[in-house]
């Protein structure tokens, strides 16, 4: 291996010395086109493939969510220009279309968009050029993770179609309701196609974990220590870790309720398949063994969901701030600690399914433990920013609205863990803002961070600042209006998942305040058409980034934008930290990882080159 290049200052400049392109001779044609572009085994296209496609299913769930948040605020009143999907004469919806939206919403933005945005779109583009390999582990295998994502894709998209419409058992899919092949929407294929579309997510999910955890621990770049990487590889990496253990036993069940829909099978149904209101198969199932296998996943799934936005977020804070990450280490271990603890709180989901009280305690108590690896996550962050000098960016105001957001979030789930508590708001609104802070406004917000800041790293050019702030601030407004408001809803007892919770007296007078919230809505939608318009005009007319437009210190930054081939045109060698910002009697406010230590370091590497 040859050490980095040096020009006149070695400590400057180590991006020159051209590599060849790993034995790939250029050539042309359409089976060219199709390797390189659709079929790509390079991490950057799948990276990409996954991050357009996300995108558009994240359109297609905001407008479910639009249509479910019209119906709550004015219940059968026809709803405009989407009037002419639904069943009823006149726009209306049918009750049975409410549940198979709210389901398909909650189904398309979880498995279709922030599972595979985060560990898939970034965890696949950044986790080679972060570490300075030139590409994942296994690269066949990484194409094949996209690809099985299509045809959940297609399932859950056809699921619409299908005699009965989609799914509309609610995105956790609970049996009996799930497993009754009835004549009733939302029981039929669409089910089925759920299962299949599901289960699709999950070996997709499975062969990406697969690949990152190997590429971490085996293609790490000369001197690139466990220690010195950043903490988006850190996120990374434990994410796979839950998925690789989580993973397997959602799969398992959803193989399972399929096979009682498909083959009259008896895991999970107790009276046997309900198939034209005739009973069949063996029965004697465990409805409650569904919510055991659904929740052991799916709790970890909710950090499969947080993780990687708190990786990015620490590392866009550290540049923006222009300090070191306060508490490196802990901010490590805290990671683990979430995970960890991740996998023993799954039963707090089943608070209200009649558990015994002695096993409800242990849930509540160790849910209430995963407050504190969380909290240390947040005092550090606001330590990297206490005395910083804070470039407000469009990436660095989202980055600190995601610590807030998820602050808010974190805050309403201690009331959740509490067993009497819960068995009150349960059902309620309260539960709706508690996940849409931490998984939408908290995700999304590290998301769209994400996406600003390394832009220039995938296209070679920056987004436009300006419109990139007012996406910031009306999103920030919009999405505060829709959510917070439903805590105060839930606090009042306001159910959720009723097509029409107005006919119970008791709540006509909040008719108000949720036409205030999906007006609010509403805005958070259309704002991000500035942001899509941003970032089409941004990939083809943006300004030229150049290798490091924000003098960051990760060795992403030090490779070629957009990356070629091989990502480096040198092999990089590490010397230093992930966050060597402001060093004190350094001649700059950042020294990259690549920076030999002294002055003798770098002429021994200029002289050995």
């Amino acid at each position: 291996m040859t050490p980095p290049t040096t020009t006149a200052s070695p400590a400057v400049d180590h991006g020159h010395v051209t590599v060849p392109a790993h034995g790939h001779a250029p050539h042309g044609g359409l089976s060219h086109f199709l390797s390189t572009y659709v079929f790509s085994k390079d991490h950057k296209v799948i990276g990409l493939q996954f991050l357009f496609s996300t995108l558009l299913w994240f359109l297609i769930g905001g407008l479910l969510a639009l249509a479910v948040r019209w119906q709550v605020a004015w219940p059968w009143s026809p709803v405009p220009v989407l009037g002419k999907l639904f069943a009823q004469e006149g726009g209306q919806m049918a009750p049975e279309f409410y549940t198979m939206l709210f389901t398909m919403h909650a189904t398309v933005m979880i498995f279709l968009v922030i599972i595979p945005i985060l560990a898939g779109a970034f965890g696949n583009f950044l986790i080679p050029l972060m570490i300075g390999a030139d590409d994942m582990a296994f690269p066949t295998l990484n194409m094949l993770s996209y690809w099985f994502m299509w045809p959940a894709f297609i399932a859950f998209g056809a699921s619409f179609f299908v005699e009965g419409g989609a799914a509309a058992g609610g995105w956790t899919s609970y049996p009996p309701l799930s497993t009754n092949v009835a004549s009733s929407p939302g029981s039929g294929w669409g089910q089925t196609l759920w299962l299949l579309g599901l289960t699709f997510v999950g070996v997709s999910s499975m062969l990406g974990s697969v690949n990152y955890m190997t590429t971490i621990i085996l293609m790490r770049a000369p001197g690139m220590t466990m220690f010195r990487l950043p903490m988006t590889i850190w996120a990374m990496f434990i994410t796979a870790v839950l998925q690789a253990f989580a993973l397997p036993v959602l799969t398992a069940a959803g193989f399972m309720q399929l096979a009682d829909r498909v083959f009259n099978t008896g895991f999970f149904s107790p009276e046997g398949l309900v198939v034209n209101n005739l009973t069949s198969g063996p029965g004697g199932g465990q409805p409650l063994l569904w919510q055991h296998l659904f929740w052991f996943y799916s709790h970890p799934a909710v950090y499969i969901m947080i993780l990687p936005a708190m990786g990015m977020v620490s590392d866009i804070l550290t540049c923006f701030a222009r300090k070191p990450l306060f508490g490196y280490r802990p901010m490590v271990y805290s990671i683990a600690g979430i995970a960890g603890l991740g996998f023993i709180v799954w039963g707090h989901h089943m608070f209200m399914s009649g558990m015994n009280p002695a096993l409800g305690i242990t849930f509540m108590v160790s849910t209430m433990m995963i407050a504190l690896p969380s909290a240390v996550k947040t005092f550090n962050w606001l330590g990297t920013l206490w005395g910083g000098r804070i470039q407000f960016t469009t990436s660095m105001l989202f980055a600190m609205s995601f610590v807030s957001m998820f602050i808010i979030g974190g805050l309403s789930g201690i009331f959740m863990a509490a067993t009497p508590v819960d068995i009150f708001i349960h059902d309620t609104y309260f539960i709706v803002a508690h996940f849409h802070y931490v998984l939408f406004a908290g995700t999304a917000m590290g998301v769209w961070a994400a996406i600003y800041f390394w832009f220039p790293k995938m296209f070679g050019r920056t987004m436009n600042e300006f419109w990139g702030k007012v996406h910031f601030f009306l999103t920030f407004i919009f999405l505060n209006g829709t959510f917070f408001t439903m805590h105060i809803l839930g606090a009042v007892g306001f159910p959720r998942r009723l097509a029409d919770a107005y006919h119970y007296e008791t709540f006509h007078h909040l008719q108000p305040m949720n036409a205030f919230m999906t007006w609010c809505a509403i805005g958070m939608v259309a704002t991000q058409i500035i942001f899509a318009i941003n970032f089409v005009w941004s990939m083809f007319r943006g300004p030229v980034a150049g290798r490091n437009p924000w003098n960051a210190n990760g060795l992403e930054w030090t490779a070629p934008s957009p990356p070629g081939h091989g990502n480096f045109d040198y092999q990089p060698i590490v010397y230093r930290g992930p966050y060597e910002y402001s060093v004190p009697g350094a001649d700059k406010d950042h020294l990259m990882q690549t920076d030999p230590p002294n002055a003798a370091a770098a002429a021994a590497a200029a002289a050995a080159h």
